[in-house]
């Protein structure tokens, strides 16, 4: 069992460090889009399904409340957290169009939409990204795996290429979590 641990702490230290290593640059450029949003007024926009969407919610808190210091809020909105609207998309709708509906009604040029999927294949994910490249949104992608077709969908994508879930959502949330990092030092030093 220790040695189980030990094994599954190296794999994700791994999955992280490879990351990084390739793509610092990109994760600077998101944390950019995401701080240019906020000084012009926008929000980010921030949505996945299962593990991810609870990524979303919490990339959302850091940046309504705070991460590192106590400082003003930044617009932050997780298109995960609402029941009723959930449920009655995917009812009297579909469920591909989840996401789509809440960012066209609550979407506005300027704004940031950051997309969470491990595969980057689904439906309601690259329809959502569809409709903010229609309302002028910038678009940003946590992926996993080759970054499914999500990867050539939006404006940048973070693409961990790993083939565990696990790993893939362990390095999503570093990635949420220095963004958040970024943009609340930048936007409050």
């Amino acid at each position: 069992m220790i040695e189980r641990i030990r094994k599954t702490a190296r794999e994700s230290i791994e999955t992280k460090q490879s990351f990084f290593d390739a793509n610092s640059e990109l994760v600077a450029s998101a944390a950019d889009l995401i701080i240019d949003s906020i000084k012009s007024g926008g929000k980010i926009l921030v949505f996945g399904n299962g593990g991810s969407a609870a990524d979303a919610q919490h990339i959302a808190a850091e940046l309504v409340n705070k991460l590192t210091f106590d400082r003003p809020p930044i617009a932050a909105i997780a298109l995960t957290t609402d029941t009723s609207i959930l449920t009655s998309v995917g009812n009297d709708s579909t469920f591909d169009d989840l996401f789509a509906r809440q960012v066209r009604a609550l979407g506005r040029r300027g704004d940031v939409a950051l997309a969470i999927s491990t595969s980057g294949n689904s439906p309601n994910i690259l329809r959502a990204v569809e409709v903010s490249h229609e309302l002028g949104i910038k678009t940003i992608a946590l992926a996993g795996r080759d970054g499914g077709k999500l990867a050539n969908d939006v404006d940048l994508a973070l693409i961990v290429r790993a083939d565990s879930t696990q790993r893939i959502q362990e390095t999503h949330i570093t990635i949420g979590h220095i963004l958040c990092e970024i943009v609340e030092s930048a936007l409050f030093p």
